[in-house]
């Protein structure tokens, strides 16, 4: 019933649309008409409707079409195939409206020869025969291996045809090849039936098996690029969109490889999408991407699916953050939430800059004032303080990898973190900071930042490291093959690999503090597969010739903080607004491939340069990202958007993270956790390592420090968790403490009201309301005999509760 439910919202939305359509067929930019050549080619028809106030519908399985004269035909999805050669008009007719555009076929006097390059190996990969989880796995399957999506074809035709003394592949019976019997399932396969004995690539393959296997060149026509159509549009939910896929090759020839293109979205709650390029969207509202992978290229098609809301109240626009969002909620038909209180905001902006509660005395500060600019005054006040600087500390120190194995690396490993805190504080430009990390040379004892160098200890993960941590690419998938799901090759790994070539590590004062030294030497990597001697090059760049007297490190860095780079600030600019918001402009913050493109890439675009501009100021940003009405909002959705997860029309709450739980805890329990070898009152975003031990950070999630990537921090919720903070030791002591605020509350002379007052400021930064007020004044009453007890139980319901153990 849902199924119909939908399928008739669909139609009677595609009627509504059309009642004053004008149709109209979609073709590349390089087309006028289609063109089809031989008797391979194909053609995915696009046909859209566009209304009065220039909204386009998709209607291409809708339509009826009609061929004269009928040298091709066409299905009821819009796919043509010819049948001979000639010119004709193909007629598009839909509720009384009609378009047309010309035909033109020809080469079907002769079969062209089957290119087993571009034409056999991508249908393995449209099959998924050559995926990770079948022949394409380092191990193949069944005795069979195939190279992971056929970025290897020579090695991919050797094993197919010369492999088992031929069996897979028999010219002269083509029907049984097991190549054909397995897929079509008349032979026993593990991966069950993959094709049809009728279909476009049973016959291809039938083909080039029958006219004896021919390899052709690759290298003479390879495909250059791919391109989606239509490109982007703005589509109504519950509509669909059928997609084409379009190769150029490097001979200037185009041709439709819609099905055997690959498709996947990045949003299956807003859309999906089927092995044809069919778009279903679904009732959620927002955007989404569809990625197209052929032959090592990627394009996006991209949809804006509006909610279709009145949106004419929204908040102050403040800056360029309220600007791009508030545009983006516009078009999208989204209503922000209202601004938050008072009370939120200075918890909130305190908790995300000093990674800290608020005391209550700023508190009341805050709510008390009047100054219309006391938000970014509040802004400006913890960013210059030292809690900022300590928490961004830490922050960092665990994606690089600050990490204390052995008793011989705490002296390197403190000075590291007293770099990091410093270089915040001083609010160091995020380029020098990067300069000063990637160029150290010398000591560990002397040159701090080469604390990572020690623990990045071979060139592969220095490349991955520096590529995830500042480009925002991930590209340990290309240390081996062609990157599955971006354009990243072998080559482009070894070429940034070469920048590292020079560096050496030698024995120290001891062996826990090496000396790093970049040695006069040609700054070259070797390709993997082929020997060839790959001179170093950034991604998208060229390649680069460095003299042996220069330290290649310095010339990455120029490429790397380059205005005109696209990947380095960017990176950072989305890394941060993750912490500040909750959810990266492009997830995961650190994996901003072509195919996974920002939720808002018009903001993401203007902070990047306003980042550059400002000659990379990390405070400046947060300041332009704490001060905007966008993250201002209240984390209570309205009817309209609690389904948005990525629009920013609410703040998304966050968890606290272990350290900063911590510290919260600490502070309005008003106990102190020791760390050994941190001086006494030390908080837990202080430390500068992780080799410290505490059962409660490692419960909640603390990151080991292995690996670059912020996905170590685990913020989801678990039964361990809880169970520590409603009876473990560790957190009774704290609440038993004779030195605890239950202690000092419960012998306190002050009248009930504001005793409870000051828990509730110093937890959630506002006083306890009414009812909260009464519920929590009847308990401590009716347990008068055991006072300390009640406070205690009150302390305890406080810091259990969910306001509390959230940033909203």
């Amino acid at each position: 019933m849902m199924r119909l439910y939908i399928a008739l919202l669909t139609v009677l939305g595609l009627a509504a649309s059309l009642a004053a359509g004008e149709l109209s067929f979609t073709l590349p930019e390089h087309a006028t008409s289609v063109q089809l050549k031989g008797q391979d080619a194909r053609w995915q028809l696009l046909v859209s409707s566009c209304d009065q106030q220039g909204q386009w519908t998709d209607v291409t399985h809708h339509a009826k079409y009609s061929i004269q004269p009928p040298i091709a035909e066409v299905d009821a999805y819009g796919y043509l195939r010819p049948l001979e050669n000639g010119q004709a008009q193909i007629v598009a007719e839909l509720s009384g409206q009609r378009c047309e555009v010309s035909l033109s076929v020809s080469g079907m006097e002769s079969l062209q020869p089957v290119d087993f390059h571009h034409q056999v190996v991508p249908i393995f990969t449209k099959l998924g025969c050559n995926g990770g989880g079948c022949h394409g796995k380092a191990a193949g399957q069944a005795g069979f291996k195939l190279s992971l999506l056929g970025f290897e074809a020579q090695d991919d035709y050797d094993r197919l045809v010369l492999e088992s003394r031929g069996r897979r592949v028999f010219p002269a019976m083509p029907d049984q090849s097991l190549l054909l019997l397995k897929a079509t399932g008349a032979a026993p396969h593990g991966g069950g039936q993959r094709m049809e004995v009728d279909s476009h690539e049973y016959r291809v393959l039938r083909r080039w098996i029958a006219s004896g296997m021919p390899l052709g060149d690759g290298q003479q026509r390879m495909v250059t690029r791919i391109e989606v159509l239509p490109a982007s549009r703005q589509l109504s939910r519950r509509l669909s969109q059928q997609l084409a896929v379009i190769a150029t090759y490097s001979d200037d020839s185009h041709e439709d490889i819609t099905r055997t293109a690959q498709f996947d979205s990045n949003n299956t709650d807003l859309a999906n999408v089927d092995e044809r390029g069919w778009v279903q969207l679904g009732d959620q509202a927002g955007d989404v991407a569809i990625m197209a992978r052929y032959q090592g290229q990627v394009a996006v098609f991209r949809a804006s699916v509006p909610l279709g809301v009145p949106t004419e109240e929204f908040p102050p626009t403040r800056n360029l953050v309220d600007q791009a969002v508030f545009a983006k909620l516009q078009t999208l038909g989204i209503p922000p939430s209202p601004l938050c209180d008072d009370s939120t905001f200075v918890r909130r902006a305190t908790l995300d800059i000093a990674g800290r509660l608020p005391t209550p005395e700023e508190s009341q500060q805050y709510l008390a004032s009047s100054d219309a600019d006391k938000a970014e005054r509040l802004v400006d006040r913890l960013l210059d303080s030292q809690d900022y600087a300590n928490y961004f500390a830490r922050k960092w120190i665990l994606i690089l990898r600050n990490r204390r194995d052995s008793p011989g690396h705490q002296l390197g490993s403190f000075a590291f973190h007293g770099w990091l805190r410093d270089s915040f504080l001083n609010n160091k430009p995020y380029d020098h900071l990067v300069r000063e990390l990637l160029t150290a040379s010398g000591s560990v004892q002397t040159h701090p930042p080469l604390v990572w160098w020690r623990e990045v200890s071979d060139t592969e993960s220095r490349v991955e490291d520096v590529a995830q941590l500042f480009l925002g690419q991930r590209l340990q998938c290309a240390r081996c093959h062609h990157h599955p799901f971006e354009k990243w090759s072998q080559s482009d790994y070894y070429q940034m690999s070469a920048f590292f070539s020079t560096v050496a590590k030698k024995e120290g004062a001891s062996p826990d503090n090496p000396v790093f030294v970049s040695r006069v030497a040609s700054a070259i990597a070797k390709h993997p597969k082929t020997g060839q001697e790959l001179s170093p090059r950034g991604l998208d760049a060229p390649t680069i010739s460095i003299p042996p007297s220069q330290d290649p490190r310095q010339q990455l860095v120029d490429w790397m903080v380059d205005p005109s780079n696209p990947f380095f600030a960017r990176s950072l600019v989305n890394r941060y607004w993750k912490h500040f918001l909750g959810s990266g402009l492009v997830e995961p913050e650190d994996d901003m491939r072509v195919t996974n493109p920002p939720s808002n890439s018009e903001l993401l675009e203007a902070l990047s340069q306003q980042f550059v501009a400002s000659g990379f100021d990390l405070k400046n940003l947060i300041r332009t990202i704490c001060t905007s009405s966008v993250y201002r909002l209240s984390s209570e959705a309205n009817d309209h958007n609690l389904r948005d997860s990525g629009s920013y029309s609410r703040y998304y709450p966050k968890r606290l993270s272990a350290e900063v739980m911590l510290d919260a805890i600490d502070q309005t329990v008003m106990t102190v956790t020791a760390f050994d070898g941190m001086p006494n009152g030390s908080r837990a975003v202080e430390l500068p390592d992780t080799g410290f031990a505490s059962y409660f950070l490692d419960v909640f999630g603390r990151p080991a420090g292995s690996t670059a990537c912020e996905c170590e921090r685990m913020n989801e919720a678990s039964l361990a968790q809880s169970l520590h903070l409603l009876n473990s030791k560790e957190v009774q002591a704290k609440l038993t403490n004779d030195a605890g605020r239950a202690a000092a509350i419960s012998a306190s002379s002050q009248p009930l009201d504001e005793l409870i007052h000051q828990l509730y400021m110093a937890a959630f930064s506002r006083p306890a309301n009414e009812a909260e007020l009464q519920t929590a004044a009847e308990y401590v009453n009716r347990r008068a005999e055991s006072r300390r007890q009640a406070f205690e139980d009150l302390v305890w319901a406080v810091i259990n509760s969910k306001e509390f153990l959230f940033n909203h």
